[in-house]
């Protein structure tokens, strides 16, 4: 396996592990996230500095603060990354998106993403994900199971 996709697997540990120091640490400067518009998180977000911004200021429109809290254990965070291709600049991996809602619905899907990593950082990431309805209607469900639990 080449340097590029191990750089790609570290991030998904950094990010299984929840250790946001070495997550952050592998990123490119100008990294550039692109997921899906009609995700909650979803759009273009450009530059670690925005990423860390988002994540401190609004971080229920990202990835982590959608997901973050359906993820309570290690078997949910877990997605299982495999690398399918690489071409030494841009590393495609199929992952699986795993969550618990809190009255038990168990969420797990295929996703898809193509990485690039640039001057030994990670650079780009664009997440192609195989039922975007499905993930709405998931989220869906366990906000609503959430706020009747909370009631």
């Amino acid at each position: 396996m080449d340097r590029n996709a191990e750089l790609v697997l570290e991030v998904f540990r950094a990010l299984e592990n929840r250790d946001p120091e070495r997550f952050l640490a592998l990123h490119h400067e100008n990294v550039e996230y692109d997921w899906p518009r009609a995700l909650p998180y979803g759009g273009t977000l450009q530059g670690i500095a925005a990423l860390q911004r988002r994540l401190e200021t609004e971080p229920e429109k990202t990835w982590l603060g959608t997901w973050g809290p359906l993820q309570p254990t290690e078997q949910e965070r877990r997605m299982d990354p495999r690398v399918v291709s690489s071409n030494g600049r841009e590393v495609v991996v199929l992952y699986r998106q795993r969550a618990l809602s809190p009255d038990g619905e168990r969420f797990d899907e295929p996703v898809l993403g193509l990485y690039e990593v640039r001057d030994g950082k990670f650079a780009r990431a664009q997440m192609f994900h195989f039922d975007t309805a499905g993930i709405l209607e998931f989220l869906g469900r366990a906000r609503e199971s959430n706020a009747e639990l909370a009631t």
